[in-house]
């Protein structure tokens, strides 16, 4: 990859709203993942990426989601749980005609019962699309 690649992965990753020194928790991950914005991400925070497993308070996270991953709902208010008071979510769901496409108005939905706020869409790799999402002030629950 070119360093001119570098720099545009790495500007996708600061347009998503990640900060140096940010706690990124991402949920999700498996074979199908966009590797190159993992990397941008983990290279705008200057930190690796937390697993489902992490149990203190991430300050976003990053949601890959397909269609036959369960409720979307349920995953976004999971999600939701370990967050950062103000925090945003980077939903991200296969591109139209790929497998696991997740239609737009079941994104607004969830994101709208679970009590976020849909910012922006963006074009967040080759397969896939992305969502960022904000969550309420005071919605946090901190441990």
């Amino acid at each position: 990859m070119s360093a001119t690649a570098d720099h545009a992965e790495t500007n996708l990753a600061v347009r998503l709203g990640f900060q140096p020194d940010q706690v990124v928790q991402e949920i999700g991950y498996d074979d199908d993942v966009d590797q190159e914005l993992r990397e941008a991400i983990e290279q705008a925070t200057g930190t690796e990426l937390v697993d489902e497993e992490y149990d203190d308070v991430a300050d976003a996270v990053v949601l890959w989601f397909r269609e036959d991953d369960g409720d979307l709902t349920d995953a976004l208010v999971d999600a939701i749980a370990y967050m950062e008071e103000g925090g945003s979510i980077l939903l991200l769901t296969p591109k139209t005609g790929r497998d696991g496409y997740v239609e737009p108005s079941e994104i607004g939905e969830a994101a709208t019962t679970a009590g976020l706020s849909a910012t922006k869409s963006v074009n967040a790799g080759k397969d896939w699309s992305g969502s960022r999402l904000l969550t309420p002030k005071g919605a946090a629950k901190k441990r």
